[in-house]
């Protein structure tokens, strides 16, 4: 983003009031829900420490699909980072790129003091974003979007490195002694998910091939899962994906009576069980909890000291971590309070 054009004439909060921010005062933090509109609705009745600084909004605009559980997390640590930070949140989310471009428009309509956005389609959102940097908006990525965030003016990015994850993926599969696996991939068109299908392939010895299912529709993901096992039964491994797939992947190992062993990418508390209990092999964590606390901080942070992470040039990793049973006891304790 050209931070001349940050042209808002809002003054920085002076030294004073940053080192405020550690007073406890009751914290207040609005945030939206649902699908092609954004609403308010309160955090919940939690209170806990909240900057001096002048209120600002942040809208938080997401790909979330209904029913997908990871963006609960990734809310959950936007929420911690607005309740301390004194930000209004104002969450939306669209799984159709095209929606999701419109609710950034509405945003920049609101006139909101800063945007946090995931790119898992970033030419649908190139234009829209343009918009925002004229109109003097600091934007940030999240999620999806590592190789587009810089090329499409964003402040800073959060997330994983979803090539980088792929490979340790593969190499993990390679030291569980997999020999044929299949990719299970639930949004066609959505680039962090082929970096991750594209990861695993590049490092893994077997062989692997993608399965497109609709991730909008579980029991079809289940049928098409299971029907797949049932076509090849040298299939050794199912990888997902996310963490619903995976628990949805476990059922179809059953229904066909097979040996197959799953293993995921993305976490969450049902998950931890499975790992817990050895349904699910490994989980690569990237921490969507961070990702959101980052973002809405970030934001935060640029707004009242002009600090930007990784100076602009560079991504602030949040994963790949991987979950196993070695080490899920610890993890799932986190998982089971919604925030890993």
């Amino acid at each position: 983003m050209d931070r001349s054009s940050h042209a808002r004439s809002r003054r920085f909060a002076p030294a004073l009031a940053l080192a405020a921010a550690a007073a406890l005062t009751l914290a207040s933090c609005s945030s939206g829900s649902g699908g092609k509109q954004a609403d308010e609705e309160g955090a919940g009745g939690a209170s806990a420490g909240r900057a001096a600084t002048p209120r600002m909004t942040v809208a938080l605009v997401t790909h979330q699909a209904p029913g997908d559980t990871f963006w609960d997390i990734v809310r959950k640590g936007a929420e911690a980072a607005a309740a301390k930070d004194n930000v209004k949140l104002v969450y939306s989310h669209d799984p159709n790129a095209g929606n999701q471009a419109n609710l950034v428009q509405n945003a920049i309509d609101q006139k909101v003091d800063g945007i946090a956005v995931t790119l898992a389609k970033p030419d649908a959102l190139r234009s829209v974003l343009a918009k925002a940097r004229r109109a003097g908006i600091p934007v940030v990525g999240l999620n999806s979007g590592l190789s587009d965030w810089k090329k499409m003016g964003l402040l800073e990015f959060f997330g994983q490195d979803e090539g980088v994850a792929g490979e340790a993926f593969g190499r993990r599969l390679d030291e569980a002694g997999a020999e044929k696996a299949v990719c299970v991939v639930h949004e066609q068109g959505n680039v962090g998910l082929t970096q991750r299908c594209d990861g695993v392939k590049r490092t893994f010895d077997g062989t692997i091939e993608n399965l497109y299912v609709n991730g909008t529709d579980m029991p079809s993901v289940q049928s098409t899962i299971t029907a797949k096992l049932k076509q090849d039964t040298g299939i050794d491994h199912v990888v997902t994906l996310g963490a619903p797939f995976a628990m949805t992947a476990v059922q179809s190992v059953d229904e066909t009576g097979g040996k197959a062993k799953v293993a995921t990418f993305d976490l969450n508390e049902d998950l931890a069980a499975a790992v817990r209990a050895g349904d699910i092999e490994f989980a690569v964590d990237q921490q969507p909890y961070l990702q959101g606390y980052l973002a809405v901080d970030g934001l935060w942070l640029y707004e009242n000291n002009g600090n930007y992470s990784g100076g602009g040039e560079q991504p602030v990793l949040t994963g790949p971590a991987f979950v196993d049973r070695t080490n899920v006891e610890r993890v799932a304790a986190f998982a089971a309070k919604g925030t890993r």
